[in-house]
């Protein structure tokens, strides 16, 4: 291990695909190194927004200090830019008391902001942006999106055509620049990090992480998905939210707008969040310095946090005797 990595503050990340189980050996991991759990996910900060992002429970956090969870009304957008700096300011909270930051979710790029410290300029709205929102109401998702294919083919296959906030942001970087956002990106990937860091992602077989996946909306639905999507409609909030376009609730959405059943939102809702988890898995199979933990090899959670630790120690992350 680089000696300088050392003398740089202790970061530990847990990331993986969706349903893969992070948040209980987040919760285990926490409470064994004496850490707090920072949100790295896009959806979980939304107020009202509970079942379709999975969000833990408080009951379910054992006490350990959750950031960035349940803090935002839905119509009020988030975004990488926002993230960073809320995410910046718990991590100088968490130090100040002596702990760890444990940044756990499955949203690779706020990582890897928060990981390589990517700068952001302040967010100004440009006249381009302007033409290109203007162009989205007239044209639609997809007609932007294949203009983002001509111009940055390996950002358009990144970037779902649904996600329009990211679309319209590649495009206007890349019409004010000249360059393509990937190969921005890119660079900022390969920036030192100032933090020692571990980087774990939780994966498990494909057959059997689609399966959980399955299992989680049906579950969703029995919690009820459809009043929670029902009650924010009612509420005032507007369907073509940033939030509202978030997995689970755009496929209820449609069912309670009569343009499909509930029988197929729900296999819309499945076959997309499968798709969804393969996307985050080829996020981070690009990433550097990830370390993998097979679920089918570290086959219970105690096994799991034992490989965890192992690396802690080794990155002198943690130090001294820990017990499990």
């Amino acid at each position: 291990m680089d000696k300088t990595m050392e003398k740089k503050p202790p970061i530990v990340v847990l990331t993986g695909p969706t349903a893969v189980g992070k948040t209980a050996l987040s919760i285990y991991l926490a409470k064994v190194i004496g850490g707090e759990i920072i949100s790295a996910d896009s959806m979980q900060v939304y107020q009202q927004m509970d079942i379709g992002t999975a969000k833990i429970k408080q009951s379910e956090m054992q006490g350990i200090k959750h950031y960035l969870v349940d803090i935002f009304p839905p119509d009020e957008e988030f975004n990488v830019v926002k993230f960073k700096q809320y995410a910046d300011q718990a991590i100088e909270e968490i130090y100040a008391k002596g702990k760890i930051p444990i940044l756990v979710g499955g949203t690779g790029f706020y990582i890897q902001a928060v990981l390589r410290d990517v700068s952001f300029e302040q967010e100004t709205v440009s006249a381009c942006r302007k033409k290109l929102e203007k162009l989205y109401e007239e044209k639609g998702a997809h007609f932007l999106h294949e203009k983002l294919k001509e111009v940055d083919r390996e950002s358009a296959e990144k970037i779902h055509e649904n996600n329009v906030r990211r679309v319209i942001r590649a495009l206007e970087f890349y019409q004010q620049t000249g360059k393509k956002i990937s190969q921005h990106n890119e660079q900022e990937r390969q920036k030192s990090s100032p933090y020692n860091f571990a980087y774990f992602v939780l994966n498990q077989d494909r057959a059997k992480l689609y399966e959980r996946i399955d299992k989680r909306v049906d579950l969703m639905i029995q919690e009820g998905l459809v009043d929670e999507v029902k009650h924010l409609l009612d509420s005032g909030y507007e369907r073509d939210l940033v939030s509202m376009q978030g997995l689970g609730y755009k496929e209820i959405c449609s069912y309670l707008c009569g343009e499909i059943s509930l029988e197929d939102a729900v296999y819309i809702l499945k076959r997309d969040t499968r798709h969804f988890a393969k996307r985050q898995l080829t996020w981070f199979k690009r990433e550097a310095d990830v370390l993998w933990i097979d679920k089918d090899y570290y086959k219970t959670e105690k096994e799991q946090l034992t490989y965890c630790l192992s690396v802690l120690k080794e990155r002198k992350i943690i130090t001294g005797t820990i017990g499990i």
